[in-house]
Formats: structure tokens, sequence, C-alpha cells
């Protein structure tokens, strides 16, 4: 079995055209992602021609930077729908422009049958602890605390983004440390690996908490082992992820042919592409 942790299967006519530019600069497989994106047999045809088994699809809300509005999770949940033996949809709330993202969240898990929660602090412009404090978001614990008693795994985008009106300051996963140690059952996937700046960053994280884990989307296979050389400590809490079709991710069988090329140990392997999927994407 593998698991691709991180496909961006979204409703691509709602992208605002600045982020709609930099997502489709230099493709010339428009069409099809179109097409795919449009149908979900043919988009599980295409996951068989790849080589992938299972693929965990990627939504969130930014209506100022990317143009998503909370309709990515009606969007996703039909699309996943009668397929969720393969498919897991993840949706999103926004902490910041929702007065109750709490509430949201129980609503799109029943709704629409959300799995897993995504934020995106670079596109949604908050720091993942500013529930702590006094800070800006209060509501951010109640959301926490929902997703974690629901057994919602919560997926944060970890490190810097290209994409217009993003800021970067948000990506630094530091911030989480207080979200593990608040929520200590609460599920976190560390999106990206903290690429290309918070590597180190994350490698902490990962050992010090038992509840957090990272995707290594985004990040060249073949680098993989220059930028995490201990990724055998980590492969228990480590998820396979391409990132398909953001700018320079070609294909997730490329991705997966080149991390399959890597140095590493049979149980590692198997570990990374399915096994820490499996804890946490596994059907309840």
């Amino acid at each position: 079995m593998v698991t691709d942790a991180h496909i961006h299967v979204q409703p691509w006519r709602q992208f605002r055209p600045s982020a709609l530019e930099r997502m489709t600069a230099g493709r010339r497989d428009l069409d099809r992602i179109h097409r795919l994106f449009d149908d979900p047999a043919a988009f599980l045809k295409f996951l068989d021609e790849q080589g992938i088994d299972r693929a965990v699809l990627v939504n969130y809300v930014s209506p100022d930077v990317m143009g998503f509005t909370d309709e990515v999770n009606d969007f996703v949940g039909g699309f996943c729908r009668g397929h969720e033996d393969r498919l897991v949809a993840v949706g999103g709330v926004h902490p910041r422009l929702d007065p109750d993202p709490a509430a949201s969240l129980e609503r799109i898990v029943e709704r629409h049958g959300i799995r897993v929660l995504k934020l995106h602090p670079p596109h949604q412009h908050f720091f993942l602890n500013a529930y702590r404090d006094g800070g800006s978001l209060p509501q951010l614990a109640a959301l926490y605390g929902r997703a974690q008693a629901l057994g919602i795994p919560v997926m944060v985008h970890t490190g810097t983004s290209v994409f217009p009106e993003a800021r970067n300051k948000y990506g630094d996963p530091m911030a989480l440390d207080d979200v593990a140690v608040d929520f200590p059952g609460l599920r976190i996937i560390m999106a990206h690996g903290g690429r290309p700046l918070w590597m180190e960053t994350c490698f902490f994280l990962l050992r010090r908490h038992a509840n957090v884990h990272m995707d290594v989307s985004g990040i060249p296979p073949r680098h993989l082992l220059r930028y995490f050389p201990r990724l055998a400590e980590i492969a228990r809490k480590t998820l396979f992820g391409t990132d398909w079709p953001s700018p320079g991710v070609i294909s997730p069988r490329r991705n997966l042919e080149e991390f399959r090329a890597l140095s590493l140990a049979q149980e590692t392997r198997q570990a990374i592409l399915e096994g820490t999927a499996e804890s946490l994407f596994a059907r309840r």
C-alpha cells in the first residue's frame, strides 16, 4: 500500500487569478488536471496509473489569498463520497474570520464527512498559538479542543509559501510546541516538514511530542536525506506526500520513484509510505 498524504484536489474555479497564475506556471497538463478535478472516477484511475493506493485530498479556507471559501468542504466531501477507502477528505475553517471555528468544524465533519482539518497560517495570517497569553485568537483553543474530542487530525502548513499575499512569518512550526503541550490528545501533522527553513525545528518537535507527525510533501525526495539525515528515527511519525499539482511537482509517480530510490531500510520505507498513514487516516 502507498498513501500520498498530500494531494491538492481543489475547486480550481475558485482560485484568485494571481494564485492561479502562480499555481499553473509552466504546466502543460492543465486540461487533464481540470478533468481529474471534475471527475472522481477519472481521478481514481489516475491514482492507479501513478501507483498510489490512497490519497489525502487537501483543502482549506483562504478567500483573501487563494480564493477558497468554506465551499471547499462541500466540494471535497462530495468528491470523496463513496470512495472513502481510497480518498481522505481534508477540509478547513478559517480561525481568524470565523467567529466560532469549533462549531464550524463539527458541522463540516457531520455534513461533509471531513476527516482531517487543514490550517494554513501563511495563507490565513495567524499564529498557531494565538490563543495563549491574551492572544488575538482565543477561539483557537476551542477549535483544537473540538478537533481533539472528535478525533480529527489537524494538518498544519509549516514552512514558506511563494503565493502572492502569503505571510511567511506565520510558517515557523515552533508555535506548535504550545499546541502539542496544551492538547496532548490532538493528532498534529506538520505539512512539508518546515521546508526550506525550519526542518530542524520539525525534527525537534517530532522527537519531543508523541502527538506530532509530519508529511514530506513539497520536498524533492532526492534531497530528503540531506534535510532529514536521521529520517529512520522518525519514520513511524512521517508520511509520504507529493503536493501534486503544486509548482515543481510533475507527477506523484515521479516523486514515488525518487523516494523508492533512496537508501532506506525496507522497514523505514514501509512506515513512511503506509504505516504512519494507516495510524492517522484509517476509517474508524
